[in-house]
């Protein structure tokens, strides 16, 4: 009988990766207005690129790696991904993504649309109003406009190098720390650790550690107080597994949950994806929740406790501590 190799050893103990779920067709998938409003300006936009820059278009064209499939409309470029990678994947290397600068900006790049719909707009209105009447009538919308710019921020995060911390996947408040008897995907008992993310809160979620995503599943449901415990089996919700990239190949559940103001739950995630840790995967837009679900094992310690503030990326939650 031949020995089992190295990698083949590898690949039996890992997860096997599951089908993407067929309720998430983009990275949105509970839609929104300003959603709608930036599919409805990709349609004109390819016009203009098909009708006025025919020489960009067969630029982006010779460049292109691979065929959009799954995504709905025509891709002339990679801006006509934005809602879809994770169906598509990326089509274009870095280096020749002309909207790459994007990803550097302090500022979610999901957001980008509400920030000029929304924050943009609420600060035109105020000038308007102050320039017309008097800065005191204008201040309220001023005000709103920042609120929506904050609202949106990206800060960059330094996660730890300690390879046995897993870090926290919502900036917020921990609400809950719950012993789970079972979980099936966990393999074992667990523990659940619930974030509640308000609207001052950074939105973006990230990764508990180095992990490869096994499977996502979408649920739409209602939009509930997300401080109520009851919002994380009722709200409309996202869940990603995730699995250790290496040895000993824990595994995770991360939850991204709607609550009574955020209505927008965006997953860049598909199954298959490697992720380093503390990398962002998408975002909740405005009030809202997250939960953790990690492995209870006899090394586990845990580095929160209920009331703690966390930041996505850099907080130690959990430690999982080597035998001596």
């Amino acid at each position: 009988m031949a020995h089992e190799s190295e990698s083949d050893r590898d690949a039996r103990d890992r997860c096997a990766v599951e089908p993407m779920d067929p309720q998430i067709r983009c990275i949105q998938p509970g839609s929104g207005v300003c959603f709608r409003i930036e599919l409805l300006w990709g349609h004109l936009r390819r016009a203009i690129l098909k009708a006025c820059f025919p020489g960009y278009v067969r630029r982006m064209a010779a460049c292109r790696q691979g065929e959009p499939v799954g995504c709905p409309h025509e891709v002339l470029d990679p801006r006509d991904l934005k809602f879809y990678e994770n169906i598509t994947g990326r089509l274009w290397r870095p280096e020749d993504d002309p909207f790459q600068w994007r990803d550097q900006l302090p500022f979610a790049r999901e957001g980008l649309a509400e920030l000029v719909l929304m924050g943009g707009g609420l600060l035109a209105l105020g000038a308007v109003l102050a320039l017309a009447w008097n800065f005191w009538i204008g201040l309220p919308a001023l005000v709103l406009g920042l609120f929506v710019f904050s609202f949106f921020r990206n800060p960059r995060r330094v996660p730890p190098v300690d390879p046995h911390v897993l870090v926290s996947p919502a900036d917020g408040k921990i609400v809950t720390i719950e012993r789970i008897e079972h979980d099936e995907f966990v393999g074992g008992p667990a523990v659940l650790v619930g974030i509640f993310l308000s609207v001052f809160n950074v939105h973006i979620n990230r990764v508990p550690n180095h992990v490869r995503v096994i499977g996502l599943t979408y649920r739409p449901g209602k939009f509930l107080n997300a401080l109520l415990p009851r919002s994380a089996q009722e709200n409309e919700r996202l869940e990603l597994r995730l699995e250790d990239h290496e040895d000993p190949r824990r595994r995770y559940r991360v939850r991204q949950i709607a609550g009574a103001i955020a209505r927008r739950i965006v997953c860049r995630a598909a199954p298959g994806n490697d992720y380093a840790r503390g990398q962002s995967f998408g975002m909740i837009k405005l009030g809202s929740r997250t939960e953790l679900v990690i492995p209870d094992l006899p090394n586990l310690t845990l580095e929160v406790r209920v009331g703690d503030h966390v930041k996505a990326g850099s907080t130690k939650v959990a430690r999982y501590v080597t035998p001596s």
